[in-house]
């Protein structure tokens, strides 16, 4: 498996879309969804595209998306600038369903291949929000708890860099940290929009 070192980031994003290391894996075909930024102050790392943001490329493009500008109290203007908000999934194509109905988890093949090229390129990035389980086993290293609920309760074990998340919908509720979060990227937000 490669891991791709490309020092320039559009040739890296190109290389990106073009994937189609598993393809034969995917019920459709590949159209990896990814936007990154070297501007960007706050990086979202979700877990895979629905059929629905594979169908119009653009990320938490569902239900889960107004849920999660609202933790964070952006509009979309805002959630969807690129010089702002760096969205990645830890897979970048929808990965198909299981036998009980919900999506599968995102390929293997994904994260290790594409991943830390990617990080090569978002110096810039000050908080990291790590959505669900897939996100956080792979970025919260020895420091992730057992299950995706013990990591959210123990969140200041993690911050200030990073803040794990649970899947963004109404029934989850995690009060004490919304005003950092809100605090941290509104911050990094409007340093990042000044024009000089």
């Amino acid at each position: 498996m490669h891991n791709y070192r490309i020092p320039d980031l559009d040739s890296l994003l190109t290389n990106i879309h073009r994937c189609n290391i598993c393809t034969t894996h995917l019920p459709l075909s590949p159209r990896p969804v990814a936007r990154p930024s070297a501007t960007a102050k706050l990086l979202i790392i979700g877990q895979a595209p629905g059929t629905r943001v594979q169908e119009t490329s653009i990320p938490w493009d569902d239900r889960s998306d107004d849920v999660l500008r609202g933790w964070l109290a952006l509009d979309k203007d805002v959630f969807y600038d690129s010089a702002r908000v760096v969205i990645v999934p830890m897979g970048f194509c929808y990965p198909s369903l299981n036998r009980r109905g919900g999506d599968k988890p995102p390929r293997p093949e994904c994260a290790p291949t594409w991943h830390d090229a990617l990080l090569d390129h978002l110096s810039a990035v000050e908080l990291v929000l790590v959505v669900r389980v897939y996100a956080q086993r792979r970025y919260l290293g020895r420091e992730r708890k057992r299950t995706l609920t013990e990591m959210v309760v123990a969140w200041e074990i993690y911050a200030p860099h990073y803040i794990p998340l649970p899947h963004p919908n109404w029934r989850n509720n995690f009060s004490e940290i919304k005003p950092l979060v809100r605090r941290r990227h509104n911050a990094d937000a409007t340093r990042t929009c000044r024009t000089p």
